[in-house]
């Protein structure tokens, strides 16, 4: 399976941004995603829910997704139209619950990402590019079964797709 760039521009934020913050836990009792996306980061930033658009990067600081171990956190960022999440790092759990549900997350250590900034991402390869900046980010490459698992749109699907039921 091949993943495509991701381009869009720079939602920034800083460190320590918790699953609480992301989306308030006095909505996670719903499934509806589009309820989710509708209250995401409204804690953080009350006007992110109306400015994101599909396709559009959220850069953090150290530790995004710290806190509860709760899927809705980049469930919302998904549904809110986020195509990625750049941090200098990320709470492992966070992490793994991202790519299980198909958003591409990306550490970038080092990034010097401003709001607005116009970023591309090339996960096969590790990449970060800030355009407006005119600078190139190295990031770990992303292994070819995550990738996959991003490509099929989250885990679920993928183990449909490929019969690896445990």
């Amino acid at each position: 399976m091949t993943h495509q760039p991701i381009h869009g521009p720079a939602h920034v934020y800083g460190d320590n941004i918790d699953t609480d913050r992301i989306i308030p836990g006095k909505y996670t009792k719903t499934l509806d995603t589009a309820a989710l996306a509708a209250h995401v980061l409204e804690d953080l930033d009350p006007e992110f829910s109306r400015r994101v658009r599909p396709g559009h990067i959220l850069v953090a600081g150290r530790n995004f997704g710290c806190g509860s171990s709760r899927e809705q956190a980049p469930v919302a960022l998904k549904a809110a139209g986020v195509a990625a999440v750049i941090a200098r790092s990320f709470a492992r759990i966070f992490y793994r619950n991202a790519i299980n549900i198909g958003l591409p997350v990306v550490e970038v250590e080092d990034h010097r990402i401003q709001p607005g900034d116009e970023v591309s991402i090339d996960l096969a390869a590790g990449l970060v590019i800030n355009h407006t900046r005119g600078e190139t980010y190295r990031a770990a490459a992303m292994p070819r079964q995550m990738m996959d698992i991003l490509a099929a749109g989250g885990l679920v699907n993928y183990l449909s797709r490929h019969g690896d039921y445990v």
